[in-house]
């Protein structure tokens, strides 16, 4: 095979070295199940939380943000608590997809913010750099097979509804909504909906947390299962042969740093929702 740049002039110019496709986990669980803090966890141990976000290898990206941009009429409705931001046709699927799905091929991609006081996107992005790692996470983010077969590893978060509840009264409390809206829209959009659409696609996982955070020995088993992975102990990773489904899905891994890092230097960016229904 001939060389580059054999002869006289100059050979053609040498293709972008693509990153290394990420290791994409979905995380799922009802509203106020401690979706974000099993993610802030997971970043914690993985050592990723004190790490200056442009070099941060651990993103974390929220359903929240593939908000659909709402009518009037729909605002109008969402500022009385009288919009259900727990059904599956709230989120711009296509876009939540197409997003995912260049994240996965290790491109760098913009996100849309959404803005729960205005309800409206807004018209800045966030860059997300490519990583090593992203967890995604949000009520849904199993509903859509397409969207649910990305994944390479699936948990969901389970905790008790009283406490669901409880944590979501003290947090929309909080932000300085009323109490009587928070449970008027919890009893008729929120819990039922996470009956219909959420609760069903607990089967799906591949992990289930019992009390989320509070569950440190599975979070630990899950970093140090990450861990493995980015290390390259694991050389392939079979989606089929680990829940029978018949699907198998081999990725590779990227490569173990020269240095004692498990993860490898680069930009990252960690994505946090601040003012998120869920």
């Amino acid at each position: 095979m001939a060389s580059a740049g054999s002869g006289g002039g100059p050979g053609p110019a040498e293709p972008e070295r693509p990153h290394p496709k990420p290791f994409l986990i979905g995380v799922s669980g009802g509203t106020a199940s401690g979706k974000s803090t099993v993610c802030e966890k997971i970043m914690e141990l993985l050592g990723q939380n004190e790490v200056d976000h442009r070099q941060r290898k651990v993103v974390i990206l929220s359903q929240d943000r593939f908000y659909k941009v709402l009518t009037t009429d729909q605002k109008a409705k969402a500022l009385k608590g009288q919009y259900n931001f727990d059904h599956p046709d709230a989120f711009d699927n296509d876009l939540m997809h197409t997003t995912l799905k260049n994240i996965v091929e290790g491109k760098t991609v913009e996100v849309p913010t959404y803005d729960f006081v205005t309800h409206s996107r807004l018209a800045e992005t966030t860059v997300v750099y490519p990583a090593d790692v992203v967890l995604f996470e949000g009520i849904l983010v199993f509903y859509s097979q397409d969207i649910r077969d990305m994944f390479h590893l699936r948990l969901f978060v389970d905790t008790d509804s009283d406490v669901r509840l409880s944590r979501r009264v003290l947090r929309d409390m909080k932000r300085g909504r009323d109490l009587e809206q928070i449970l008027t829209q919890y009893t008729t959009f929120v819990k039922p909906a996470f009956e219909e659409f959420c609760l069903p696609t607990k089967k799906y996982a591949d992990v289930i947390i019992p009390r989320g955070v509070d569950n440190m020995v599975a979070i630990n088993l899950i970093v140090q299962h990450i861990q493995d992975i980015l290390n390259g102990d694991i050389c392939k990773w079979q989606r089929g042969a680990m829940n029978g489904h018949g699907r198998t899905y081999k990725r590779p891994f990227p490569e173990q740093a020269e240095s004692s890092n498990v993860l490898a230097a680069g930009k990252r960016s960690h994505l946090e929702s601040s003012s998120r229904p869920h």
